[in-house]
């Protein structure tokens, strides 16, 4: 009997010893954002403005210009390598898959089909053998205008034992003018931090993370007073619930995310909660949030010196990237 219980315990040490997670940097997980510029597949759709984008139309594209665009694409999705990636200006699930195809990592695609007129969506691209997804959901923008845009995607992980929840945003844009546009972004802003709110009121920790194109910068009026999300990291954590990652980046012409009229911006956003700054379940990875850049992704001389290297300028084809910078961080 004795031997019996020994032999038991040292069974379940072993069982400890050797299935306990190990919590390690290889063990990190890298998240990514990015704006790819009308990614647009070449059929007509009744239901959206996406004739620009059909062969021979306004855009002058052709099936070479196509192929390029995803190429683009892709090679800058590979080189980010991350384990799991938003991205907006997407049209349709099919563009997804266009994408993936093209891409070293395998990934899953969550894509809902959104509301907005001219049939660009959010949705996001998962490994699998990094993270699980418990569940995913749209949440839907209550213009004040009436006009439909861009739903928010919701989405709730599980990397190992832990779970954090994730946002993906195209918040309206500023077309038609910035200031009669700014309570289009509040709206959007006032629809994320009512879904967060829910969560932090079940859980005040839990591990938040929202990424995606705002089309405001970190210290307007959408961004600090309505998402509340801080741009001061060392403000008391009992008075702050969210934090913006990208002041660094903000008019910085070094390493902005969007320029326009030779302004540098950050419009591209990453905003985690406080539960990912303690020490307890997740938590970002010091000095892990950045701006993926290069001499290439960047136009160099003339009017436009250090605007990212974009596909279309206006409706001619540059042969570019995006307009936009991807941006990532990484959680452990």
């Amino acid at each position: 009997m004795v031997n019996f219980k020994r032999n038991i315990f040292i069974y379940l040490l072993s069982f400890l010893v050797f299935n306990v997670p190990v919590f390690s940097k290889k063990n990190s997980i890298k998240i990514a954002f990015w704006n790819v510029e009308n990614l647009f597949d070449l059929k007509d759709d009744s239901l959206k403005n996406d004739e620009d984008f059909l062969i021979g139309a306004k855009k002058n594209v052709t099936l070479d210009s196509y192929n390029l665009k995803l190429d683009n694409l892709s090679e800058v999705i590979n080189n980010i390598n991350a384990d799991l990636i938003g991205l907006c200006e997407v049209e349709n699930y099919y563009m997804f898959e266009e994408l993936s195809q093209k891409l070293k990592t395998v990934y899953d695609i969550v894509h809902y089909e959104s509301p907005d007129r001219r049939g660009i969506d959010v949705g996001v691209l998962y490994n699998k053998n990094k993270v699980n997804l418990i569940r995913s959901s749209p949440i839907k923008v209550e213009l004040p205008n009436g006009n439909p845009t861009r739903d928010i995607l919701y989405l709730k992980f599980q990397k190992d034992i832990f779970s954090f929840h994730l946002y993906v945003n195209h918040w309206p844009s500023k077309y038609g003018g910035a200031k009669k546009t700014i309570p289009l972004r509040i709206a959007a802003a006032q629809a994320l931090r009512s879904h967060i709110d829910e969560i932090l009121t079940i859980n005040s920790d839990s591990e938040i993370i929202v990424i995606g194109d705002l089309n405001d910068e970190p210290n307007d009026l959408s961004v600090l007073n309505h998402l509340k999300a801080s741009i001061n990291l060392s403000e008391n954590f009992k008075n702050n619930d969210l934090f913006n990652m990208m002041m660094p980046w903000h008019r910085n012409p070094k390493g902005s995310t969007y320029t326009y009229a030779g302004t540098h911006m950050v419009y591209d956003h990453i905003i985690l909660s406080k539960g990912l700054f303690d020490k307890i379940g997740l938590s970002y990875v010091k000095n892990s949030v950045g701006v993926y850049d290069g001499d290439k992704y960047r136009q160099h001389g003339g009017k436009y010196d250090g605007y990212p290297y974009r596909f279309w300028a206006g409706n001619r084809i540059l042969g570019g990237y995006s307009d936009h910078m991807p941006i990532f961080i990484s959680i452990e």
